[in-house]
């Protein structure tokens, strides 16, 4: 998987929003290079922070973290 560009400015493309399907088992938060992910339910992407890596969708078990 690449990765892209931290030089971008953050917050300006936030691609993906977690959906009510979260199951808050928290196997997103690890995979944000920017800990853009905080917990609760669902868990939430701070816009400002989210670089649009799509790391954290990959690996959600219940698809609930899609692009906006």
């Amino acid at each position: 998987m690449t990765l892209p560009s931290y030089d971008q400015p953050m917050g300006e493309n936030m691609a993906y929003k977690i959906s009510d399907k979260c199951i808050a088992c928290g196997t997103c938060k690890p995979e944000c290079p920017v800990e853009a992910i905080s917990e609760g339910t669902p868990y939430k992407i701070d816009s400002e922070k989210c670089v649009d890596c799509g790391a954290c969708a990959s690996v959600c078990p219940v698809e609930a973290i899609a692009q906006a």
